[in-house]
């Protein structure tokens, strides 16, 4: 288990509020204009902001040509599928639970860390992550209906929520010497390229200058997850033990859940209550110091 330093504590709190809020902006920001491309311009206005504080941090910016391959790699697993698979699926679904299918990222990382990485979790470790996969089902207990007339939104939640897990899961392994702000730095450099091409290609015909809300919408993406968000997570999934950062931040989607109820008029049930106790108590899991062992 990892107890977080309060710099760390306060930098997940920001990271919860802007992410957990970015699910309905982000829900309002691609209705009626198409997704691809909103997504692009917001990560083509972020990039230079991004770029910006690597300068003021005299963060340097190159990497070797040696680790190219593994970079590559890494932003097909963290950024690439994410982004591209969470754009086409969110106007098929509720902000809300886009964001819980999303953010089944832990269970999935959990999984994987076992199964593929030999990673061994403490029992309470295990019993978050039980406790998150319940606080989803029930998160999504008055979905199954709408969801099941959507099916490829979900699978594509679901596959990106997945390769996000392998993607946390590379990252804490790599062996770039480079620092995580040069790291997603390039990621997003690469990112953006893909999904300007994406954009270009699929979604020429549907162009059309945002409105006013679009465009606010996508100022809030390009600063607020691209310049700050990203590279937090990208950081604490770096240095925090993978079941430590990635259930850390379970708490997202329950924002996501009652924000979109707020700003989109979703309705909340019982088991929306339920699941905020769950994952709290799954966060805690891994959170919670462990008691000290006294010398003998």
């Amino acid at each position: 288990m990892h107890t977080l330093s309060r710099r760390q504590l306060i930098l997940l709190i920001l990271l919860t509020l802007v992410w957990g809020l970015n699910w309905p902006i982000m829900k309002m920001g691609v209705t009626g204009y198409p997704p691809l491309t909103f997504r692009t311009i917001s990560m083509w206005i972020g990039l230079p902001v991004l770029a910006l504080v690597l300068v003021w941090r005299r963060v340097p910016f190159r990497i070797e040509r040696a680790h190219w391959p593994e970079l590559c790699m890494l932003t097909v697993f963290n950024m690439v599928a994410w982004h591209t698979l969470v754009m086409l699926a969110i106007p098929t679904l509720s902000s809300g639970r886009s964001a819980i299918l999303g953010y089944t990222m832990p269970v999935f990382s959990a999984i994987v860390g076992a199964w593929w990485f030999g990673q061994k979790l403490a029992g309470r470790a295990w019993g978050g992550v039980a406790a998150a996969a319940t606080g989803v089902v029930l998160l999504l207990w008055h979905e199954f209906i709408q969801l099941s007339g959507a099916p490829l939104g979900v699978l594509m939640m679901l596959v990106a929520a997945a390769t996000w897990a392998l993607g946390t899961q590379l990252l804490r392994r790599t062996r770039m010497p480079q620092t995580t702000l040069t790291i997603s730095f390039w990621m997003t450099v690469l990112t953006t390229l893909w999904m300007t091409v994406l954009a270009t290609v699929f979604e020429r015909d549907a162009w059309a200058w945002p409105t006013p809300s679009v465009w606010a919408a996508m100022i809030y993406n390009a600063l607020g997850v691209f310049a700050f968000a990203q590279v937090v997570w990208l950081s604490m999934a770096r240095d925090l033990p993978p079941i430590a950062s990635t259930l850390s931040v379970m708490f997202i989607p329950v924002l996501g859940v009652f924000s979109g109820a707020l700003f989109l008029g979703e309705v909340l049930h019982w088991q929306d209550w339920a699941a905020v106790a769950l994952i709290m108590f799954a966060i805690a899991t891994v959170l919670w110091p462990s008691r000290a062992v006294s010398a003998g």
